[in-house]
């Protein structure tokens, strides 16, 4: 019983590991999807909050990562369900962009101005790089959803650009 202690580690250091490996990426996947950096990080903190709480055990590093995403997406929606239903005022536009990423910005901008749906898949498989049968079983969605969500993301990217670009 007592070695069983000694090679657990307390959730708040596995919960400030998962932090310092993952709250990046997280902060920016939560950006995207909530178009504002205070929800975005109040989104993390809920979703750490989540992790300590739940002090779940991984197989893998990337059971964890896969869990954690999964995790701060749903977050994501019940904020934005919530932003559905209570009348919010919008205090800042897109200005945070250049601070995430300055080379970029505009790519950024122009993903945050997709519909939810295609954003979270859109930043999943580019930004984060994870493959379309990985952000289907993270986003509990079949395959071809994920695909489909893709060409219509891409599509509704390249219109953006383009008018853009007449302007």
């Amino acid at each position: 019983m007592q070695n069983e202690q000694e090679n657990c580690t307390p959730p708040s250091q596995d919960a400030q590991e998962a932090l310092a490996r993952y709250g990046d990426m997280l902060f920016r996947i939560c950006f995207v999807l909530l178009r504002q950096r205070q929800d975005a990080e109040d989104a993390v903190q809920e979703t750490l909050l989540r992790y300590l709480r739940k002090a779940p055990r991984f197989e893998s590093e990337q059971h964890e990562k896969a869990w954690l995403i999964r995790v701060a997406t749903n977050v994501c929606k019940n904020t934005l369900r919530f932003r559905s239903r209570h009348e919010t005022v919008d205090s800042e536009e897109f200005a945070d962009f250049t601070e995430l990423s300055s080379d970029d910005g505009e790519i950024l901008g122009a993903l945050c101005s997709l519909p939810y749906i295609y954003r979270v898949v859109l930043q999943l498989y580019y930004v984060e790089g994870y493959k379309t049968a990985e952000i289907a079983r993270i986003l509990h969605i079949s395959l071809s959803a994920v695909k489909k969500r893709l060409e219509k993301g891409r599509k509704l990217l390249k219109q953006a650009y383009t008018k853009e670009d007449l302007r």
